[in-house]
């Protein structure tokens, strides 16, 4: 006997129809794959580029309170290490407080994503402060 719906057709039943359900199934999971994978190729070296100007910030922090370096020497140092990370930020936005025995870094960018389906702006404020212990 031969099914039939409603515009004449042969309506499909069976096996037949859940393969077409299982491809259209495997389809939409592997296209939200390739969607997770492509964000994460976006996002991911944003903030590894972000880890590692914190960890140089803290090594410049620590140097500079062990041997008393001018402020200017230590933004020098971490605005290198911006433009080598390749982070859109200026001089100006590297900050130095040296009072004493403290001395603290602070720099303020943004990052502008582009993802085909969206755009927004990622800041950033990573800081780094170290006391002398002298």
């Amino acid at each position: 006997m031969n099914m039939r719906n409603l515009s004449g057709g042969t309506a499909l039943r069976g096996p037949a129809a859940q393969r077409g359900v299982g491809r259209l199934k495997a389809i939409l999971w592997t296209s939200l794959f390739l969607l997770l994978v492509y964000v994460c190729f976006k996002i991911v070296p944003i903030y590894f580029a972000d880890y590692q100007l914190q960890d140089k910030m803290q090594e410049t922090a620590r140097y500079a309170s062990a041997f008393h370096k001018p402020e200017e020497e230590l933004r020098e140092t971490v605005f290198r290490e911006v433009q080598e990370l390749e982070i859109p930020a200026h001089r100006e936005d590297v900050k130095i407080e040296y009072n004493g025995h403290t001395v603290r870094i602070t720099v303020h960018y943004t990052v502008p994503l582009d993802l085909f389906f969206y755009h927004t702006e990622m800041h950033f404020s990573p800081t780094s402060e170290n006391r002398s212990i002298l």
